[in-house]
């Protein structure tokens, strides 16, 4: 049995990302007055009247320095909504931003693109992640958003109870 956890940007990068995001930009933060931001924080939607920012994020990058890989031309940086401020984090345990189009984006754990998915429904997102884990080349899974290829989370691969 597998569980696919999804992974906000990490605490630590959240501080540094607030301060001078990966672009090197210092971010300007804002009160969202509509809400429905995607926050990459505590993945939910922002609310009317929350402070919140947009960023530049590496997430390969990121996740390569953590585990020595190399991104190679896989590097990229894009716009990241987070809270201005601290925040608690994800709030439940399910797969958020499931409801539109997604793109699963595979990659090896020497940080080489091995493929991608189009999800279109809601119902096909958990067996397209099922999926990509059933390859033990993908050590990491990127959600993307189609409209604008945003970034929303990370899924790494999931650690499989065995049997007793």
């Amino acid at each position: 049995m597998t569980t696919h956890a999804p992974r906000p940007v990490p605490a630590a990068v959240l501080k540094d990302l607030r301060t001078l995001d990966d672009a090197g930009r210092t971010p300007v933060p804002r009160t969202d007055e509509e809400g429905g931001a995607p926050l990459r924080c505590c993945l939910r939607h922002s609310e009317p009247g929350e402070r919140i920012a947009l960023v530049s994020y590496a997430p390969l990058r990121r996740w390569a320095a953590e585990t020595g890989a190399d991104p190679g031309p896989y590097d990229e940086q894009g716009p990241v909504f987070v809270h201005a401020g601290d925040c608690a984090g994800p709030r439940g345990d399910g797969l958020p931003f499931t409801a539109a189009h997604r793109v699963l984006r595979r990659y090896a754990a020497d940080g080489a693109l091995l493929g991608g998915r189009l999800v279109d429904t809601p119902d096909a997102f958990t067996p397209a992640l099922t999926e990509a884990f059933a390859d033990p080349a993908v050590a990491l899974v990127h959600v993307r958003a189609v409209e604008y290829g945003c970034f929303l989370y990370e899924v790494r691969r999931p650690l499989s109870t065995g049997r007793a």
